[in-house]
């Protein structure tokens, strides 16, 4: 059965962001409705969308109370459950007023499949998008084995039985599809989290850089997988230890360990030269990274980060600067030469490698130059939207596709 205006409607299911700030599934949402789709989303009502249903851009958003972001082990099993609680009312409310034929599933974490899998009773179609690795995402949060561990494994292989398709944000991730999940390559599709570029023309703000010389900047989610703290250590080198008095730090973002971050901060005696403004319009992000001399991803080297590929990565790429970052196996896949990477997780490496980019304009200019053209190039949003779009013919039965970049 298809929509009244005779498209093909779906639904996708997101529960760690709401949309439109979880930009992966915003960019999805929008690509489907323009390919013809008829889109529902399910997300969380959290960080100022907190609309129990609207209409945006043609694209239908139904919101569920969540409980407060987690910081640790019992608050994620509050917010995992009060989370499916919501996910199960509004699916069903979505079934018997829109008649979906797909689901998009995405994770973390792997539990989405609880309240989508009665559904291929009627004939739906499951498509499984991973985000995140929810196995190392979580021993890297909670450093847990055992029975909770098997646990989230199990979690995950009955989310990769029950998906008829599976897509993933990278290769290192689509290697576990295949040999942790089991899925056939024809039915992984590599759908890159690519930033679909816009607010370069923003005007860079001279005052961000608070009277001083250079301006670096960080952007993202301030968890206790984010590495932040190192970031923080490795500006207090700089400053207290090696007397950088000509650069200024604007840390953006929010998340459950903001909070503690600023107070580190604010120990550190750093308050006058790190900004932590939290979350920002897109207004002042893009004017930021127009305005930075520098990005840093500060995601420390572990078995979840590796396989994840960084949006703080692809936006400074986007906006042609230079960054530095930890040695990632997806974060080298992604900036190639436009980054410089710093072995073993060092505070004191990360503070030598943006001393030395700082003091090297010549360089900075030509690793942004790599940047940006590997942005308008192998990771343009449009190579993106090609394979998303294959992997729902793939899942809907319309026609044998290839599996992707």
């Amino acid at each position: 059965m298809t929509a009244s205006s005779g498209k093909t409607p779906v639904l996708i299911i997101v529960e760690n962001l709401p949309v439109p700030l979880d930009r992966r599934v915003w960019q999805e949402s929008c690509a489907l409705r323009d390919a013809g789709y008829d889109v529902t989303v399910i997300c969380p009502k959290m960080r100022g969308y907190n609309k129990a249903e609207e209409e945006l851009d043609g694209i239908r958003i139904y919101r569920h109370w969540i409980s407060e972001e987690a910081g640790g082990f019992v608050g994620f099993i509050g917010e995992y459950l009060s989370a499916l609680w919501g996910e199960f009312r509004l699916i069903w409310k979505a079934w018997f007023r829109h008649r979906f034929r797909v689901v998009h599933l995405c994770n973390p974490p792997d539990l989405l499949f609880l309240v989508a899998w009665p559904f291929k009773l009627f004939g739906v179609r499951i498509i499984y998008d991973v985000h995140d690795l929810w196995p190392e995402m979580f021993r890297a949060k909670f450093g847990r084995g055992g029975l909770v561990y098997r646990m989230v494994l199990f979690a995950e292989r009955l989310t990769y039985a029950v998906a008829d398709v599976v897509m993933t944000t990278n290769r290192s991730v689509s290697r576990v599809a295949r040999e942790r999940g089991g899925k056939p390559e024809d039915r992984i599709f590599v759908v890159r989290t690519s930033p679909k570029v816009r607010g370069t023309d923003a005007v860079p703000d001279p005052l961000m850089k608070k009277g001083r010389r250079f301006l670096v900047g960080f952007i993202g989610v301030m968890g206790n997988t984010d590495g932040v703290h190192l970031l923080l250590e490795a500006i207090r080198i700089l400053v207290m230890d090696h007397g950088r008095s000509d650069v200024q730090f604007l840390l953006m973002g929010t998340g459950p360990e903001h909070d503690a971050l600023m107070k580190a901060r604010d120990d550190m005696k750093l308050t006058e030269v790190v900004d932590m403004p939290g979350r920002v319009s897109n207004e002042f992000l893009f004017t930021a990274l127009k305005t930075m001399d520098l990005g840093v991803s500060c995601d420390p080297s572990d078995g979840y980060n590796d396989h994840c590929t960084m949006n703080k990565v692809l936006e400074y790429m986007a906006f042609g600067k230079a960054q530095v970052m930890f040695d990632l196996e997806e974060g080298r896949a992604s900036a190639g030469d436009a980054a410089r990477y710093v072995e073993g997780n060092s505070p004191e490496g990360l503070a030598k490698a943006v001393a030395d980019l700082l003091d090297d304009p010549e360089l900075r200019a030509r690793m942004g130059s790599i940047g940006l053209e590997r942005i308008n190039g192998d990771l343009r949003w449009e190579r993106s939207v090609e394979a998303l779009l294959a992997a729902y013919r793939s899942a809907l039965g319309r026609g044998a596709e290839t599996s992707g970049q």
